[in-house]
């Protein structure tokens, strides 16, 4: 269990290491091209969710990173069955904590990853930790687990 928390300190570290950066590199709300066609660096403040969603109502996103960490402690219980399972709540522990770090010191998260070939919200790495971690908990619960329960 130790190497996924020290995985997830480095994922948190990434995250705030890559929002200073932007802060301090990039004027807010300025454009810079960072691989062509695909991504490129947006630097905004969201104190809302993706697209925005329940601008600030930062009481709200307190409270589900409390629900979050609760039930990732609650998973993790079990999760020692599983690298894949492990890592992907570790993932979600980095997410969760690296978006409440914002919270707490700015009332807002820093965002910059723009997607150039579709229309998706800006977000960060630890929008990306969250992302993968839920979908690669959703993949061993659906799909893994029970294989080796029949």
């Amino acid at each position: 269990m130790i190497i996924y928390l020290v995985f997830a300190a480095a994922m948190v570290g990434l995250d705030q290491w890559v929002k200073a950066w932007v802060i301090g590199h990039i004027a807010l709300n300025q454009t810079i091209g960072f691989i062509p066609g695909v991504v490129s660096l947006t630097h905004i403040k969201n104190t809302g969710a993706a697209f925005s969603m329940l601008e600030g109502q930062q009481w709200f996103f307190y409270v589900i990173t409390v629900v979050s960490l609760i039930i990732v402690a609650y998973l993790w219980r079990e999760a020692n069955r599983s690298v894949f399972y492990q890592v992907g709540l570790a993932l979600i522990l980095a997410g969760t904590i690296g978006n409440l770090i914002d919270r707490l010191r700015f009332q807002e998260v820093t965002d910059m990853f723009q997607l150039d070939f579709m229309n998706f919200a800006i977000f960060n790495v630890a929008d990306a930790c969250l992302t993968v971690g839920v979908i690669i908990v959703m993949i061993y619960l659906l799909f893994i687990e029970g294989r080796h329960k029949a």
